[in-house]
């Protein structure tokens, strides 16, 4: 390891080390300095409202904080690049969510890390603990029980569930090839698109992007044993959706003449040779952090026609989930919605698509220490600390939250009139 790695480590550790460990606590939101005080905080005072919500429900919105809460809830079955680390491990990364939801979004988080050996187990202590939260962020599970595990609640619960690491990545992929592809003159029903990776992140995009207008026909999903195609007997039942008629059996075959590359899998696996047989003006969204499928230097290298994408925040168009998921979650708690659905998703795409198109305000550029930033193949979604997304993308998603028949509050009186 390297000095300046070794640095770098350090650095991290004392971060969550000092001067307190960890990166959340709670704060009181209510005084409790006098002897009046505590008695409303607590007995007698605090049966009042416990009878109210005995009587009506719904008055816990009123009454507790259940409203501006979400469960950040974990196996640690898939934590970063990490793998498998188990719940305990992985509680620095719910934290780390935890202080996203609350710095971008206004969001308070309880993580909760399960050691959970099944999935009906998971399942069942989500549902158990449920009633606590507003609603529920899933984060680091593996595929293919994470599907079984989302699904699952969705249909049990009546507070909005959302699996990040599938529709968080999906959202922010989705607005951004949106973008690029009219950047490059092609259209999303024509693009032949290559998926690799067919775990959470890879399905679920490529599911949102049918929604989109993708043609099943021009998806070509790829695993560690190659395309996905219908002469394979190996498939579980989400990958099986994907399946292709096609004598096209590797990454390059599929990579071969393809408008889109979407990786989503592992270091290094893409080679020049591949990008340069895609086809005229691609988009590359190397997504694998902190290494590429194809590293930004050597992409570019090979093709001075592209539009490229990583996870990592030193290159152009960094796909960072931060983009998504605490915003999505202000529309949602906003309207009291019982779910995050998909037209929920959409309404998210769109606003992060036409949010980039703006002009870009002088404190955004100050942040990130440029003089510029345009609409174009180096800018194709928003950065993470611009102002605006608190006042776009929650209220977009409150609306189709409206619209579809899940928000249960009235239009929030601080929100555009509708």
């Amino acid at each position: 390891m390297s000095d300046s790695r070794s640095e770098l480590d350090q650095k991290a550790l004392d971060y969550h080390a000092l001067p307190t460990p960890g990166k959340v606590g709670i704060a009181t939101t209510k005084p409790c300095e006098t002897q009046q005080e505590l008695s409303l905080a607590y007995t007698p005072g605090v049966a009042v409202p416990v009878r109210a919500i005995a009587e009506n429900p719904a008055d816990a919105y009123r009454y507790t904080a259940k409203g501006n809460l979400v469960a950040v809830i974990s196996d640690g079955t898939a934590v970063l690049g990490l793998g498998n680390v188990g719940p305990l491990a992985g509680k620095p990364v719910m934290e780390g969510k935890g202080v996203l939801f609350k710095r971008f979004a206004g969001i308070d988080v309880f993580d909760i890390e399960v050691d959970s050996k099944s999935t009906e187990h998971f399942i069942e202590t989500v549902a158990a603990i449920a009633p606590t939260f507003g609603g529920i962020n899933l984060e680091d599970i593996a595929a293919p029980h994470c599907f079984e595990i989302e699904e699952t609640l969705k249909a049990r619960l009546d507070i909005p569930v959302f699996h990040d690491d599938q529709h968080g990545t999906a959202i922010i992929i989705a607005a951004g090839l949106l973008n690029a592809l009219e950047i490059q003159g092609k259209a999303l029903a024509d693009a032949r698109i290559v998926c690799l990776g067919a775990g959470a992140a890879g399905i679920a995009s490529m599911k949102l992007l049918l929604a989109l207008g993708a043609q099943q026909r021009n998806l070509y999903m790829v695993d560690r044993k190659g395309i996905i195609h219908s002469g394979r007997d190996d498939l579980n039942e989400h990958k099986a959706l994907f399946a292709l008629e096609t004598e096209r059996r590797t990454l390059a075959d599929a990579l071969e003449g393809a408008d889109v590359f979407i990786g989503v899998s592992g270091p290094d696996l893409v080679s020049p040779e591949m990008l340069a047989s895609m086809a005229a003006k691609p988009v590359v969204f190397a997504l694998s952090n902190p290494v590429p499928e194809i590293r930004y230097e050597v992409a570019r290298g090979v093709r001075d026609d592209l539009i490229m994408a990583t996870g990592r925040s030193d290159y152009p168009n960094q796909v960072n989930n931060v983009l998504g998921f605490p915003f999505i979650f202000r529309g949602a708690l906003d309207v009291q919605a019982s779910a995050i659905n998909q037209e929920m998703e959409i309404a998210a795409v769109k606003a992060l698509r036409d949010l980039a198109r703006e002009p870009v305000p002088a404190e955004v550029l100050k942040a990130y220490g440029v003089a510029e930033m345009t609409f174009g193949p180096d800018y194709i979604i928003p950065k993470p600390f611009d102002p605006r997304l608190i006042a776009t993308v929650p209220v977009a998603v409150a609306g189709a939250a409206v619209d579809t028949g899940v928000a249960r509050a009235p239009w929030p009186a601080h929100y555009p009139a509708r």
